[in-house]
């Protein structure tokens, strides 16, 4: 061990060019007492005089390169030799660390919503473009189209004084008094009744007449108003008149729907019909259309459900002046 540390010692000064031979050897020498130091802390201590045969006798070891020399060479321990400033030790090459982390790619997130964009808007635009092609966004009258007004009553109207008016003449409170006949009993045709209705033409010295009966479920029976007669009434005020009495002479309560199709209805109407023969007038504000199909008078012949009938002698309509 001792030659290694002069070992390197000698390494490191050949190493060094600027070291001259003088140098080397003051070096050297100064290793030597160094390590002598170092070692004579370590010895035993000296045997009393006369007894010359107790001292320990350590080891010679020579440097490299000497051979013999002094006791102050021979006692060294194995040290690192204490290398001077101006011969650096050659130095060992240490792995250089990464010179920068790997980067995350990062993730390209404008394409996918850049698409997702032009989806969203593509949708948009052919929902406005079909919504300007259907013509939802105009108006009724842009699309050539006149709005239906309400009818004039309301949605449902109750008479229960039996009709309240006196029958209808030529001239009187404004109406033409040019009738349209809508149901006679000569023609019943234009009569449908429901499965628990009945409808049957009977006459007496009052004439002749249709007696209706509604079904147990409230079914009404329905009277046909011709389309024809709906396009002449159309654009205008019209009058419907139903001549009617209670069966046997005993009053009945009844109700009145209509359905004329385009043209609208005449909302819900009742009226107490009494047990001689009466008229029962509504009256309805057209729009000016065509009607389109014929329509439908309803009467249900006894509100009240207790199996009461009605007859009835004619239905017209008159148009107002």
């Amino acid at each position: 061990m001792y030659r290694s540390a002069f070992s390197a010692l000698d390494r490191a000064l050949k190493a060094n060019p600027n070291v001259t031979v003088e140098s080397a050897i003051n070096r050297r020498k100064a290793m030597t007492a160094r390590i002598a130091e170092i070692e004579a802390e370590f010895l035993p201590a000296p045997a009393a005089a006369g007894n010359p045969a107790g001292a320990d006798a350590a080891p010679s070891i020579d440097a490299p390169g000497h051979h013999g020399g002094s006791a102050s060479d021979a006692h060294i321990l194995p040290v690192v030799p204490d290398i001077m400033p101006d011969a650096p030790l050659p130095r060992t090459m240490e792995p250089e660390p990464d010179i920068a982390p790997r980067r995350r790619r990062p993730r390209r997130r404008g394409l996918p919503a850049l698409f997702a964009a032009l989806t969203v808007l593509a949708v948009v635009a052919l929902g406005a473009w079909w919504l300007l092609q259907s013509g939802a966004l105009r108006t009724p009258e842009q699309r050539g189209e006149v709005p239906v007004p309400p009818a004039t009553v309301e949605d449902e109207d109750f008479s229960p004084s039996g009709g309240a008016t006196a029958p209808l003449r030529t001239g009187e409170n404004g109406f033409s008094g040019e009738w349209i006949t809508v149901f006679t009993p000569l023609d019943p045709t234009t009569v449908s009744t429901p499965s628990d209705a009945k409808a049957d033409v009977m006459e007496d010295d009052s004439g002749t007449y249709l007696r209706v009966r509604s079904g147990s479920s409230g079914s009404a029976v329905s009277f046909d108003v011709g389309q024809g007669i709906l396009d002449e009434v159309a654009g205008t005020r019209a009058v419907f008149v139903i001549v009617a009495r209670g069966e046997g002479g005993t009053a009945t309560q009844v109700s009145i729907d209509c359905n004329f199709g385009e043209l609208g209805d005449c909302g819900r109407k009742r009226y107490d019909v009494k047990g001689d023969r009466g008229e029962y007038l509504f009256d309805v504000q057209f729009p000016d259309k065509r009607a389109g199909a014929a329509g439908t008078i309803a009467i249900t012949s006894d509100v009240e459900n207790q199996g009461r009938s009605v007859d009835i002698y004619e239905i017209r309509v008159s148009v107002a002046e």
